[in-house]
């Protein structure tokens, strides 16, 4: 899995949000917001991951059970999923 092409990760005002950029403004209205493991997932995100490898790098970056990763994992991606992010 992967992320579509034509949105940004930025920081504003201290929040990270995820925002369209270029073509993808025209169909796209708003922003996402990002907590920190958020945008651990979504830089992950931007080369060719499965979830498995997912999976591992939520375990090596915090300090958390496979049951925690998983569901954080599991509620990132439909979130991305329902705005249409994800490949």
């Amino acid at each position: 899995m992967k992320m579509v092409e034509g949105f940004s990760l930025r920081t504003i005002a201290g929040t990270n949000v995820v925002v369209p950029v270029g073509k993808a403004n025209i169909s796209f209205k708003g922003m996402i917001t990002l907590n920190d493991s958020g945008v651990f997932m979504w830089k992950q995100l931007q080369s060719d991951i499965n979830d498995s490898e997912l999976l591992q790098a939520m375990l090596e970056e915090y300090d958390i059970d496979d049951q925690t990763a998983k569901a954080d994992i599991r509620e990132f991606l439909d979130t991305l999923t329902r705005a249409g992010l994800l490949e």
